[in-house]
């Protein structure tokens, strides 16, 4: 690898991957896997017609025209993709990941010399070479949206060729050079284009289904392209008068990339994981290939947990700290209540006490009272506390859950947001109460997953961080202040965007800033992992440099009322800086929590116990707990002393894993019951705010809340490119290394990386993670699993490249991807109902939505925005639903090839613990048996969290997270959800208690 041609993050890179080594556990052994298809691959066949450049999982390879062994001409870390030959044969041309964003690279066809050909923070795609060698065409979001751009080889000189507003993308130079071909979405026409030799854009075939990879015939009089619709992903053809056929039969799975002509009459293309060769009007065959990629195969110590810990342990899930107006006194959340830290005391007292979840404390200008939200009285509300009386009064009641209440300068007004009911991760509304009168006001339609609102001094413009993408064609882009005038309800017409480092993105949004200076002369905010300010006009401009005030991770910000001194939370530790000469002093917290652990013997006559192990049942048998832990398990006898459960007519099995789900505050106090009486008893949070997420987890296992075990991590970690407001953007290396360090003092369970994560960066997160015990998993499989990434969310999921490398638009998965999970041992956990499985199972079941957890839980207003979004999936992605089966049988290929598979569902954007039954239904309609599919959710839940010596199985010596069902799981999974009464670390919780409102 040519690593100058990088610039300085690419040799970031290669450093963390070269001192990473040492922490690397000992290799045991290498393992050899021979690809022989290909799941989403591209081709480009040679001008000598002698040899075929294929893209296969990120890596350039060449294989002789007529089929055979492969060859790589890049390494695995670059993530490259649809390749381009020269003209003269010398190089092949492609766009890869290697720095973080998307570049066009060429590398000669001996892979031996490589030149990096675009720079910057824009990602340019999908190279095409004239024919004279002398330019490229390519696709880049330089200009705010997808166009076509031009390079020119010699010098590096770049021109725009198309300025449309909706996104061009996809371009190939027609055989004499003169015209260029492309996909446009512009709403009016959307279709096929071409750029004509005088510069002008014409229509070639207008077309509402998704399109990619035109390509035009050998004699420039037709184009073939890829058409993706309901029942097909084809290929078809076109005239230049618009005369389209369908060239490829409904079964076929064409794959959205360029064709390659061989002859006049003869094209190469790849689908259903093949390079196939077709002539015009013929038939076709296939071109075999082999390629073998080599995973060294590492082992390293896990984390180790110790489920029976007595003595206290301090408390980290310390949410939302914010300072008093007199700098005196700090309020926060914490294990479920509100706390207020005088400084000089060191022990923080609750000024809130029950067991409903209150959060998002927000002083009053004045420092007599406190607004935050509670769910005492069912949603998320809006209340205000008067610290000097005691009174306590709700101020907004609204349908959906409120969050992040901000108080105005004068103290008359609090802003907040409304949030999105179907998804925590989702939109905020903007509304703001007045407190004399509780009236309520929408100020502006929802932004996606903002911050927290701060107040410019006069009221007059509220800021938050919010989401700015690069085009509409990817989701992802960099977080900015976004400005909004309080004059009137607006539209957003009069929003600004701004950001204090231009083309950089600010922390996770959430309580990370911006905050407003009392004074009004700075915004605080967070950015690369440190605490900044810039100082700003009246209407937040920004008017100077920025200025850096920590080396450490600091989280929610807060100022003073003086505006001289800002507390934050530096990781585990709450400190305040002065600004006058930048000192900070740590503010002692004296603040411990225990484990909640039963005494006394419980005995459960089990009439059948499904153990997690074997197939079948264990019949009338006793199962003994002693406190939190199995005991013995014996033939039943009557008469046992202890607490006897009598489940002689019904099914003991293990306690239930969610394995993908995303928590916030906002779910409340039922999130917990929610979950155990869904019978699952452990959820593993591969995203979110870390102190949000240790708030829970102490709250749950102290027994402040009822609640499952949480497995967690923090952020996800990802590139320079963000989407989600808990999306960490790693922009240096010193930053990465303060972000890894966070993850071992605050105890994660995991590290999750992200979508714009390059994998140099992902080695050096994996190597870490692995040398403190930690799994690491992301979208990824290949090459992480080279480097032993421990899992791989989803079989579909967000993918940067517009494409998944893991199942294609028909929802099919190839050898490759089945050969490498299954022989590498990586754990997928496929978010089957996530990709269609929901509704699927749903809709089989006319009595689906009166289970009577899913009615407990779920209103009607809820019940029909599901079927509202039932038949808006089903019109913008038809094949979402009519397709899954095609899941399923990758889910079922998966199993039987001997990959580790388990149970996640990405919820809420699939509606929580329901999601997980529909999990098991759907395994179970792959073909999966219900015990495959139970042990996906249980041991080898367990397996994969690293917790199996302890849960996972019923066995002496584990932990009691049990399950007592009514029916049989093992010949019917539905019944699985007929749970009766769950115990969790021994504790005995029975359904009618969960379900109702403490």
């Amino acid at each position: 690898m040519d690593s100058n041609r990088f610039g300085w993050w690419g040799c970031l890179c290669l450093l963390f991957v070269s001192i990473s080594a040492p922490l690397q556990a000992t290799v045991k052994d290498s393992l050899k896997i021979t690809v022989t298809e290909g799941t989403n691959m591209a081709i480009a066949l040679s001008p000598d017609k002698q040899t075929i450049a294929l893209d296969l999982q990120g890596t350039i390879w060449l294989v002789p025209a007529t089929g055979g062994a492969a060859r790589p001409i890049t390494d695995a870390l670059g993530d490259c993709r649809q390749p381009t030959w020269s003209p003269d044969g010398r190089w092949v041309a492609f766009h890869a990941f290697w720095d973080g964003t998307y570049h066009l690279w060429m590398v000669s066809r001996d892979g031996k010399q490589k030149k990096q050909l675009t720079f910057g923070i824009y990602d340019d795609r999908e190279p095409h070479w004239s024919p004279d060698g002398k330019r490229m065409v390519f696709s880049s979001d330089r200009s705010g949206n997808y166009d076509i751009w031009q390079l020119t080889v010699e010098t590096g000189a770049l021109t725009q060729l198309t300025q449309h507003q909706a996104n061009d993308y996809n371009p190939a130079i027609s055989p004499d050079g003169t015209q260029i071909t492309y996909v446009s979405e512009r709403t009016e026409t959307p279709g096929i284009y071409r750029l004509d030799p005088a510069g002008a854009e014409r229509l070639v075939a207008g077309s509402v289904a998704k399109l990619a990879a035109p390509t035009w015939s050998a004699d420039g009089t037709q184009i073939y392209y890829n058409l993706v619709n309901k029942t097909q992903s084809g290929l078809a053809v076109t005239d230049l008068a618009g005369k389209t056929q369908v060239l490829t039969p409904a079964a076929e799975d064409v794959f959205p990339f360029r064709l390659s002509w061989l002859s006049a009459t003869e094209y190469l293309y790849t689908a259903d994981g093949r390079i196939k060769k077709q002539r015009i009007g013929q038939g076709g065959s296939v071109i075999p290939f082999s390629a073998t990629v080599t995973l060294a195969k590492r082992s390293y110590e896990r984390k180790r947990y110790d489920f029976d810990q007595t003595t206290s342990l301090p408390v980290k899930g310390i949410r939302g700290p914010v300072v008093s107006p007199d700098g005196l006194k700090i309020a926060f959340a914490a294990v479920g209540d509100l706390w207020i830290l005088t400084k000089g005391n060191g022990q923080p007292k609750a000024i809130t006490n029950d067991v409903y979840l209150d959060a998002d404390p927000a002083w009053s200008p004045d420092g007599q009272k406190l607004a935050f939200t509670s769910d005492r009285q069912g949603n998320m509300d809006l209340w205000v506390k008067d610290l000097q009386t005691g009174q306590e009064q709700r101020l907004v009641d609204l349908p959906d859950d409120i969050n992040l209440p901000a108080w105005s300068p004068d103290g008359k007004r609090i802003a907040f947001y409304q949030g999105d009911a179907r998804n925590v991760w989702g939109r905020g509304t903007l509304q703001i109460v007045e407190v004399s009168t509780g009236k309520v006001d929408k100020y502006h339609e929802p932004v996606f997953v903002p911050s927290q609102p701060t107040w410019s001094p006069d009221g007059k413009t509220i800021a938050v961080s919010a989401l700015d993408v690069y085009s509409s064609r990817y989701r992802e882009g960099i977080s900015e202040v976004l400005l909004i005038s309080t004059d009137r309800t607006g539209d957003g017409s009069a929003d600004r965007h701004m950001s204090p480092v231009a083309g950089r993105t600010l922390g996770t949004r959430g309580k990370n800033g911006p905050v407003w200076s009392p004074d009004g002369h700075q915004l605080a905010y967070i950015l690369d992992g440190l605490l900044w300010t810039s100082p700003v006009d009246a209407l937040g401009n920004p008017i100077g440099p920025p200025r850096r005030l920590t080396n450490e991770l600091a989280d929610s910000p807060s100022w003073t009322g003086d505006s001289q001194r800002i507390v934050f939370l530096a990781t585990d530790t709450l400190k305040q800086v002065y600004l006058s000469d930048g000192h900070i002093d740590a503010i002692p917290c004296r603040f411990t929590w225990q484990i909640k652990k039963p005494s006394g013997q419980v005995v459960i006559h089990a009439g059948q116990l499904f153990d997690g192990k074997s197939a079948t049942y264990r019949k009338n048998v006793d199962i003994i707990i002693d406190g939190n832990r199995i005991k013995a398990i014996e033939p039943h006898q009557p008469n046992r002393t202890g607490r006897l459960i009598d489940a002689s007519a019904q099914t003991v099995i293990p306690g239930l894993f969610e394995m993908h789900t995303h928590q916030s505050a906002m779910c409340g106090e039922q999130q917990g019951r929610l979950w155990l009486a869904y019978g699952i008893t452990s959820v593993r949070e591969p995203g979110a705010d870390p102190y949000d997420a240790l708030e829970r987890k102490e709250a749950w296992a102290s027994g402040r809340r009822k609640g499952p075990r949480q497995f967690f991590t923090g952020g996800l970690t990802d590139g320079t490119r963000i989407y989600y407001g808990l999306a960490i953007p790693i922009t240096s290396g010193a930053q990465l290394e303060l972000e890894l360090n966070r993850s071992v003092r605050l105890g994660f369970d995991m590290i999750k990386t992200y979508v714009r994560m390059p994998d140099p960066i992902q080695q050096r997160i994996t190597a870490f993670a692995h040398s403190h015990g930690l799994p690491v998993s992301s979208h990824e499989i290949y090459p992480a699993m080279s480097y032993e990434v421990d899992a791989v969310e989803h079989i579909g999921g967000t993918s940067r490249r517009g494409y998944s490398p893991k199942i294609t638009a028909m929802n099919k998965t190839y050898q490759d991807v089945i050969q490498l999970l299954a022989k590498s041992g990586m754990n997928i956990t496929p978010t089957a109902s996530l990709q269609g499985g929901f509704y699927v199972m749903a809709g089989q079941d006319p009595g689906f939505y009166e289970n009577r957890q899913f009615k407990a839980f779920y209103p009607e207003s809820y019940l029909n925005g599901l079927q509202v979004s039932a038949a808006q999936i089903s019109k913008i992605n038809p094949g979402y639903i009519s397709n899954f089966g095609n899941i399923q049988a990758s889910v079922k290929a998966l199993i039987a090839a001997g990959a580790h598979v388990t149970t996640g569902t990405d919820s809420p954007f699939v509606p929580y613990g329901t999601s997980l039954h529909t999990e098991l239904q759907s395994f179970v309609g792959a073909g999966l048996s219900p015990y495959e599919a139970l042990r996906s959710a249980t041991l080898w839940a367990a397996e994969t969290v690293g917790v199996s010596k302890d849960l996972g199985s019923v066995e002496p010596g584990k932990l009691a997270d049990l399950v007592i069902v009514n029916g049989d799981p093992l010949t019917k999974i539905k019944d699985a959800w007929n749970v009766s009464v769950v115990l969790k670390n021994g504790e005995v919780l029975l359904i009618d208690e969960l379900l109702k409102k403490p």
